[in-house]
């Protein structure tokens, strides 16, 4: 069973930066494609950005040039960097894993997420 447990949010002003982390246990992690979503209070949750298992990458149009995602498969981790953060981006960061497409639906398995501040 796949079990991500993210870390890395906290509270931040508009314009600074965090880094969130996701370590995978329980299956071949660099044979699947990776994603983050995110969950708004009272909102939807989310596509932010996915990885492929061959490292291509791609973003949601809100956070295109101000966020990147990575993964470093040697330590079964898929990060999140995000720059130039705004208030808007105010959220519970959630790793998905695999990711399968933009719906939070095809998504298998879930972490407990990671809550991200951002003050005006």
């Amino acid at each position: 069973q796949v079990q991500p447990v993210e870390s890395g949010g906290g509270l931040v002003q508009a314009g600074g930066s965090l880094r969130l982390s996701c370590v995978v246990s329980g299956r071949t992690f660099s044979a699947y494609d990776m994603g983050w979503f995110r969950q708004a209070p009272g909102k939807e949750r989310t596509f932010v950005a996915a990885i492929t298992w061959s490292g291509r990458t791609y973003y949601t149009d809100s956070v295109k040039g101000r966020f990147t995602i990575s993964r470093d498969n040697a330590k079964n981790t898929v990060y999140l960097q995000m720059n130039s953060l705004k208030p808007e981006d105010t959220a519970v960061y959630y790793c998905a894993a695999p990711y399968r497409g933009t719906s939070p639906n095809s998504v298998d398995y879930w972490g407990q997420g990671t809550q991200v501040t951002v003050s005006s």
